[in-house]
């Protein structure tokens, strides 16, 4: 009999409890599912279970992000090519999995209905969640600007990813509150017609500009995946690295306006509380980047990349060891060296511009 390893066994536990509590919740909802039997289930102790996620919201959020993140791409058999072609088809990805009033209310489709109200329920995910969809609207327009590039130098379609999101968001909560209520098919037109509104949305420079410090320093980042396409980060080219608390995650825009072109743009995505917050990053991330992969070309993706930093190395190796939720230090890659470091409101711009 093979014999596991410390970190083998845990991350067999870990899965462990994934599944019997995705069957648990699926059985009972999240409000009625308890610790001890998603244990029995999982064939472990409770002290097993609260060894892998502090709290049932955590698991919840958890289970979700696992299904959120394995869910099946299917590219684009005519890959869009207008904004409204792209919106359309993000809006259809999106209300797919809405839960359908001829559902059973145990379905797996409502499985994720209490999300919001958990989110709701304390501070300590509120402001996250607000930054979060922050994040995805940048990804979202950067996406939309590659096939409607702005006529002005600092235009951008960031808002109107933000309205598309909140089209979606509110859909997703009325299907969940209100079965039956308005028609899929309505939201992908609703969505679709966005794409004429001119909402002179500009980009402008932060108000406040670090202290910025010449480097050199090796640069030894570990391997990382993007958790926006799924594949490799490749944080170790030439470009900036942004690390951000979960309170600070807008900021990865300024680094990407101000980034020459084709310099690589990584945010790593850091928190104080990483288990009882990170499988909330997650989750947002992965809903929003399943409908981008399936909507818009490869060369249309966003050029920001997300790494959600879960053991802290990947801060550690750019100089931040003890990361917390307000956190906003960036580095410039030069040659695999880092060759600029900066921290504070407006780092991410100080970093990325050519002449800081």
């Amino acid at each position: 009999m093979v014999r596991l390893s410390r970190a083998e066994a845990q991350e067999r536990n870990r899965a462990k409890v994934l599944a019997a509590a995705r069957e648990e919740f699926a059985l009972r909802g999240f409000r009625e599912a308890k610790i001890d039997a998603i244990a029995d289930r999982a064939e472990l102790t409770r002290g097993a279970v609260y060894s892998n996620f502090p709290g049932k919201r955590a698991l919840y959020f958890a289970v979700l992000a696992d299904l959120a993140e394995r869910t099946p791409v299917n590219p684009p058999a005519e890959p869009a090519l207008t904004v409204r072609e792209a919106l359309g088809q993000v809006a259809r990805a999106w209300v797919t999995r809405l839960p359908l009033a001829t559902e059973d209310e145990r379905a797996p489709s409502r499985l994720g209905v209490d999300v919001i109200p958990e989110i709701l329920a304390d501070e300590l995910t509120q402001k996250p969640y607000a930054q979060l969809m922050r994040l995805n609207a940048v990804l979202l327009g950067l996406a939309l600007e590659k096939l409607r590039p702005p006529k002005e130098p600092d235009g951008r379609l960031v808002r109107l990813a933000e309205s598309v999101l909140t089209v979606l968001q509110g859909a997703g909560q009325l299907a969940a509150a209100a079965p039956g209520f308005g028609d899929p098919f309505g939201v992908i037109r609703v969505c679709e017609q966005l794409a004429d509104l001119d909402l002179h949305d500009r980009w402008s420079v932060p108000p406040m500009f670090p202290e910025v410090r010449e480097s050199d320093e090796p640069w030894s980042p570990p391997e990382a995946v993007d958790a926006v396409t799924g594949e490799p980060a490749h944080p170790a080219r030439d470009g900036v690295v942004a690390v951000l608390g979960l309170h600070r995650l807008s900021a990865a825009e300024d680094a990407v306006r101000a980034a020459p072109p084709g310099a690589e743009v990584t945010a790593v995505v850091v928190t104080s509380t990483p288990q009882e917050l990170f499988p909330l990053a997650r989750l947002v991330v992965a809903d929003l980047a399943t409908c981008l992969r399936q909507a818009f070309p490869r060369p249309a993706w966003p050029r920001l990349r997300v790494v959600h930093d879960e053991t802290g190395a990947m801060a550690a190796a750019a100089g931040v060891p003890d990361p917390a939720d307000m956190t906003e230090v960036a580095i410039r890659v030069t040659s695999g060296r880092i060759t600029l470091r900066t921290q504070g409101f407006g780092a991410c711009h100080a970093a990325a511009h050519p002449s800081p």
